[in-house]
């Protein structure tokens, strides 16, 4: 239902955007923690979900990188604005290092979807981490 290209990969961005959706698709536009979020602004009234890479993408179980809160604050305020103007609502993704001592403060910062990878798959019971996961977020 979502497809997300990585912004770096794309030469033609907007023409990518189109393509997914001319599938009837949603379409999703992940960025590095090293891309601008400006990078973004020429296709945010036209994507579903931008997703905010707070590790270095390639394999799991890397660290938070902590300046990723701030691009989601950024890319929030950005889609806040877009939505009081009539425009289209775009959820925001974090994808790595998402754990439960750092999920709350993730979703204080604006991110409405989470990507948790080894943080669940690392441990014994994945309904247990889950659930705290819920529960911090609970609090936020």
């Amino acid at each position: 239902d979502v497809l997300t290209v990585h912004l770096e990969a794309c030469r033609h961005l907007h023409r990518n955007v189109q393509q997914i959706r001319s599938l009837g698709m949603k379409a999703g536009v992940a960025i590095n923690p090293h891309s601008s979020v400006e990078l973004l602004y020429d296709v945010l009234h036209e994507i579903d979900l931008v997703c905010v890479m707070s590790v270095n993408p390639g394999f799991g179980g890397q660290s938070f990188i902590a300046g990723a809160l701030d691009k989601l604050r950024e890319v929030r305020r950005r889609i806040d604005a877009q939505v009081a103007a009539g425009g289209r609502a775009v959820r925001l993704e974090i994808d790595g290092g998402v754990k439960t001592d750092n999920i709350g403060a993730i979703a204080a910062a604006g991110a409405d979807t989470f990507v948790a990878g080894s943080a669940i798959f690392g441990q014994a019971d994945y309904k247990a981490v889950i659930d705290a996961m819920r529960a911090e977020l609970a609090k936020s």
